[in-house]
């Protein structure tokens, strides 16, 4: 008769395993690994208790969520092998006749992720603890695995990045701290899956699906949000942000997620789309799935689905449009297998957890094939022809004039999907992706594509025929602050002299499009423009602070508006374009080598732009590894014009590596300012 071990402690051996399956920057203290990847545990028998392989005998049993059961996955019981299995949880021991005995226990690369508990049954059952198991990049049978290393580490391992904002003219990159390895963050990551609705109403069947990296991200697409579930953030783009936090306050995901969390998943107020997609990030690198953010400038929001972008326009220029095109609009894309669908559709899948529209009744999109986007193949899931027309929608412009007749004025085929951009993998360059989106504007595999998408409203290319061509042109230095000029500008190619009437004015906008308050105008001048190949007349409009400060927001957009219109024949002619004022920069410098668990000075300074006092100053600051977790925020009070606001931080490195100091300033004038710095933590 087999006699029991008689267990005194069970050793989970977290130092070595976690250091193994890449998890050693969650923290050594629990256990956290991957599937796919055989990790090992210690039993410590007590004296008089003893294994001998061949007559000791027992079985494990792993099990995730509530109510577990072998039929969905969520639960599973084995016995000890010869060797690790492949396709199903297996253990196995070398360990010599003795009272300590090393099992090495190995997961399938497709079983659910989550927090499993660990038991030994003899007939009696002895809990052994309990370990975290997370998709695997690592392991070529895991449906998230990358092939390359440095992708991993960009992907999955680092903890900061930069998010693109601005407008195709001038790209900006602005940092962000993920922190996906923060203390708190793995199991916040966690509850944010077990706070979702398909949970409350199924748990078992929820956590079975958590071995999907594809089911997994809808989940965080749609928790991210808080439309119509318990999520994370509260989206506002009406620029009343009293009552939270003004998006382009945040700097990172930490402290977004620990609010969430430890507010009994109040949803945190504000995000925009940038803030949505950082912090799906996080939540997806803290998982195990590669994850990087996306911007993609100029891009359509189409409401009817009609893969066509209708801007209608008053006879004053007014927009009166239902659709719309951001300045730029920010997503993310995971790496996974899609083996739901036909071969050729692995690798990059674009998910966008801003709400817009739903999709099978939920604020959430994708994840869909950035191939199924680039060749126009709309069937297939998820959500592709919204993201398809973000990125390749057609624009149609018209006015709309007192008698009710439309004017068509205007239309491109090249105004959608500009430089789509991410971080380049181990350097702070821009990577621009827009090949893997979309072919090459204009080109003929472009509009094949485009008709294959079923869009019956190509529009018709003006060529170089004669005719009144018009533009804007702006200078070349548009601070923030400063008195400027931008210029409307029309050429007459024709042979007779022109007579128009032209209205040209500026306004504030905000990133997503929507207009705000006027900053400039020029209204009914008539403009004699005189025939002859080329001929060209300028009208400058001055912008001034006094005019623009009051009302600028924080993503410091201004956008131009050229209507002019020919007396004879009456036509329509429209330019556009938005530009963005430039900060001032943020200056960091470290005072001394940082080393790790040594306190160490970083000098910050920032120069006021404008010419009137800045008030309720604050430097925010944050590192992951860096900061322990925390934001450290310091107020410095006014600053006048022209005059240096300044912080010294005190901080101490908890690792060694590379680790990026990010800091932010607000003030009541000036606000969402980034700066960053790279630091090499030494021992």
């Amino acid at each position: 008769m087999d006699q029991a071990l008689d267990i005194e402690r069970c050793d989970l051996e977290s130092r070595i395993n976690n250091t193994t399956h890449h998890t050693d920057q969650n923290g050594l203290d629990r256990l956290i690994v991957r599937r796919g990847l055989p990790f090992t545990i210690t039993l410590h028998l007590r004296s008089g208790s003893q294994f001998e392989a061949g007559v000791s005998t027992f079985r494990l049993i792993v099990e995730i969520g509530p109510l577990p059961k072998e039929l969905s996955g969520t639960k599973s019981t084995f016995s000890l092998t010869d060797s690790a299995l492949k396709t199903a949880w297996s253990v196995s021991t070398n360990s010599p006749p003795g009272n300590v005995v090393s099992l090495s226990v190995s997961s399938p690369p497709d079983v659910p992720i989550g927090l499993y508990s660990l038991t030994l049954d003899q007939g009696q059952k002895v809990k052994l603890g309990e370990f975290v198991l997370l998709f695997n990049p690592w392991c070529d049978k895991d449906a998230v695995y990358m092939e390359e290393e440095r992708d991993r580490q960009e992907y999955v391992l680092s903890q900061a990045g930069l998010i693109y904002k601005g407008t195709t003219k001038r790209i900006k990159a602005s940092p962000w701290t993920f922190g996906q390895f923060e203390p708190g963050m793995l199991d916040i990551c966690l509850k944010l899956l077990d706070e979702n609705p398909k949970y409350s109403s199924d748990a078992d069947a929820d956590c079975s699906g958590r071995r999907n990296p594809v089911y997994v991200t809808r989940v965080i697409s749609a928790m991210i949000n808080s439309n119509d579930d318990k999520g994370v953030l509260v989206g506002n783009w009406s620029g009343d942000y009293d009552d939270g936090v003004r998006p382009s306050h945040w700097t990172d995901s930490v402290a977004i997620l620990h609010q969430w969390a430890d507010n009994c998943c109040q949803r945190v107020r504000y995000g925009q789309c940038w803030v949505f997609a950082a912090v799906a990030c996080t939540v997806s690198r803290a998982l195990g799935i590669p994850c990087r953010v996306v911007t993609n400038f100029g891009s359509a929001h189409d409401t009817n689905s009609n893969l066509l972008i209708e801007f209608l326009y008053d006879e004053d220029g007014n927009d009166i449009s239902d659709d719309s095109v951001w300045n730029f609009h920010v997503w993310v894309d995971n790496w996974m297998a899609r083996p739901d669908l036909d071969a050729g559709y692995d690798g990059w899948q674009a998910s966008d957890p801003t709400p817009q529209e739903k999709s099978e009744g939920v604020f959430c999109c994708g994840p869909v094939p950035l191939k199924a986007i680039k060749e126009g193949e709309l069937n297939l899931k998820y959500d592709a022809p919204f993201v398809f027309a973000e990125v390749n929608a057609d624009v149609v412009e018209y006015v709309k004039l007192t008698n009710g007749r439309m004017v068509k004025m205007g239309g491109s085929s090249i105004d959608v999907g500009h430089f789509i951009s991410t971080k380049a993998v181990g350097s702070d360059e821009r990577h621009d992706i827009t090949h893997l989106y979309k072919h090459p504007e204009g080109s003929l595999q472009e509009r094949e594509v485009f008709e294959r998408a079923k869009h019956h409203h190509e529009l018709q290319q003006k060529g170089e025929e004669p005719g009144l061509k018009v533009k804007i042109k702006v200078s070349l230095d548009m601070d923030i602050g400063a008195d400027f000029d931008v210029f409307a500008v029309v050429t007459n190619n024709t042979e007779a002299d022109k007579t128009c009437r032209v209205m040209f004015y500026a306004r504030i906008v905000s990133y997503d499009g929507k207009p705000g308050a006027n900053c400039g105008f020029i209204e009914d001048l008539t403009m004699e423009v005189p025939t002859g190949k080329g001929q060209e007349k300028r009208l400058p409009l001055r912008l001034e602070y006094v005019d623009y400060g009051d009302t600028i927001t924080s993503d410091r957009l201004i956008q131009l508006v050229l209507i002019v219109i020919e007396s004879s024949p009456r036509e329509f002619h429209k330019a556009k374009r938005t530009i963005v004022l430039e900060n001032p920069d943020i200056a960091i410098k470290l005072l001394g080598e940082p080393r790790v668990n040594q306190k160490v000075s970083a000098q910050i300074s920032l120069q006021n732009p404008l010419p009137e006092p800045l008030q309720n100053c604050f430097f925010s600051v944050m590192g992951a590894s860096l900061t322990d977790g925390k934001l450290l925020i310091q107020n410095v009070g006014t600053v006048g014009p022209k005059q240096e606001a300044k912080y010294t931080v005190e901080f101490t490195p908890t690792s060694t590596g590379s680790r990026t100091l990010t800091v932010d300033f607000d003030s009541d004038k000036l606000s969402n300012i980034k700066g960053y710095l790279n630091i090499e933590i030494k021992e």
